[in-house]
């Protein structure tokens, strides 16, 4: 009697071990909101829920993204550098061909094929044409926006003419179940601008109740739109701080993120659950945005470390220890491959696959990280590379007017000596010898596109 309820029970005991994950994907947040980057009280508003995912678990110190939303978003949901997703130079520009395409394989879809709920609640920003939307490409359901938050000014403006341009329309919020079309809900205006994230938290804290009810491994995507521009509050929090609406916001989120590490709790998957916080890039360009990228130089759409570098922290209870800081280079690339080698789905052969598998580096089984360098672009131009702490530059920016310059010679900065990249020669004529590993990352990056099979759509 007793073999034969084992072996009743042994499916269920299987499906426990696949890890849930929570994934929160903030946008245009910089390195050092948070305190333990840096920031929390000195930005106005302490952040003790979101300091403890670094407490019981992994944070890094060298996290890296690409420049700007939807490339971003695109590498972390397939593993791929943006330039491969929507931005080959020979294919049609950003704004007919915007997003990736149908031929990509999403995390979802690969977690999804092991028989993963996935659900995402927020902002997809990875394409709002028939078959290009979340529910095409692997969620089971979605709520949140198709684009960018900056459409939230529209409704609002005195001088918005609607007869401009057949897609200069309004966004609305958006709903879909995977095999139905999407529907559109309320227009995103400022006023559902401070609501939303609200709802996308309690939306995802529904499903993932639904979920473990259900006895299915769960992937809940909330990509937040804080602190995207415009940076409104949720009336509950608005002068919250007394520190003005970007501390009020950082305040939100903490307790957004409480409340989710809660349900967690409550729902008694803790040491089930895989609970990732990061960004898509660092803070705004613009002035009055007020974000912060700590000791880095500039902010998102440059090449420069305020762009590329970003909060990143992830708990395991059990499988990744506790109170762990590393510098060691990472791309958000690397977390498709990883989450994918966790859950024990196979990654695509048939196409280039820039992430790799950091799980030994995240469990503690070697302190080195799988990955030493990286390519930087800003849309379709590639910008130079990263190898270990050196930089090299083949342009430069204006950190102002994002007026760029073509560098008779590149600029090549050591990240270590000079974390600011204010002095492109410093203390490199000590080491001209990097020229080599520097370029060798950029001449094997051209050769790999070469050998790419493109992202072919109809």
């Amino acid at each position: 009697m007793l073999a034969g309820c084992l072996a009743l029970l042994a499916p269920h005991a299987d499906a426990r071990q696949q890890a849930n994950i929570v994934l929160v994907l903030m946008d245009n947040f910089g390195y050092g909101e948070i305190g333990v980057y840096g920031g929390g009280v000195m930005r106005g508003a302490p952040t003790p829920r979101i300091d403890s995912i670094a407490a019981e678990g992994l944070q890094l110190t060298n996290f890296n993204v690409e420049a700007e939303c939807t490339p971003s978003r695109s590498a972390l949901m397939t593993g791929r550098y943006g330039i491969r997703t929507r931005q080959r130079p020979d294919q049609a520009p950003r704004g007919v061909w915007y997003g990736i395409t149908k031929w990509e394989v999403t995390l979802a879809e690969l977690l999804s094929g092991k028989g993963y709920a996935t659900g995402i609640f927020g902002k997809w920003h990875l394409g709002d044409t028939e078959g290009r939307f979340p529910t095409d490409q692997g969620f089971d359901e979605w709520i949140g926006l198709p684009r960018s938050s900056d459409r939230a000014f529209w409704p609002d403006s005195n001088s918005f003419q609607p007869d401009s341009h057949p897609s200069a329309t309004f966004t609305h919020v958006m709903s879909s179940v995977r095999g139905e079309q999407p529907v559109e809900l309320e227009v995103y205006d400022r006023a559902k601008r401070r609501l939303i994230d609200r709802e996308i938290t309690d939306q995802a804290i529904d499903f993932m109740t639904r979920t473990v009810a259900s006895g299915k491994p769960f992937f809940a995507f909330l990509p937040y739109t804080q602190t995207h521009e415009p940076v409104d509050p949720h009336p509950d929090f608005y002068g919250s701080t007394g520190n003005g609406s970007f501390a009020d916001v950082l305040a939100q989120t903490d307790v957004y993120i409480g409340e989710l590490l809660d349900t967690v709790d409550a729902l008694g998957i803790r040491d089930e659950t895989i609970f990732i916080f990061t960004s898509d890039n660092g803070r705004e360009g613009v002035p009055r945005s007020f974000g912060f990228t700590g000791p880095w130089r500039s902010g998102m759409f440059s090449p420069y470390e305020g762009s590329l570098r970003v909060p990143f922290l992830i708990r395991w209870p059990g499988k990744i220890p506790p109170g762990r800081v590393s510098n060691e280079m990472v791309h958000q690339m690397d977390v498709f491959t990883t989450l994918a080698g966790f859950a024990g789905a196979d990654i695509p052969a048939d196409r280039v696959i820039d992430g790799v598998d950091q799980s030994d580096f995240f469990t503690g089984k070697t302190d080195q990280s799988a990955r030493e360098s990286l390519v930087i672009y800003i849309g379709n131009t590639l910008f130079g590379a990263k190898w270990r702490n050196w930089k090299i530059l083949l342009r430069e920016m204006d950190s102002d007017s994002y007026a760029i310059r073509e560098m008779a010679y590149p600029s090549v900065y050591n990240l270590i000596v000079d974390p600011k990249e204010e002095v492109p020669e410093l203390n490199y004529l000590n080491d001209t010898w990097v020229d080599f590993p520097l370029y060798q990352v950029i001449e094997d990056h051209e050769l790999s596109l070469a050998s790419d099979p493109g992202t072919p759509d109809p």
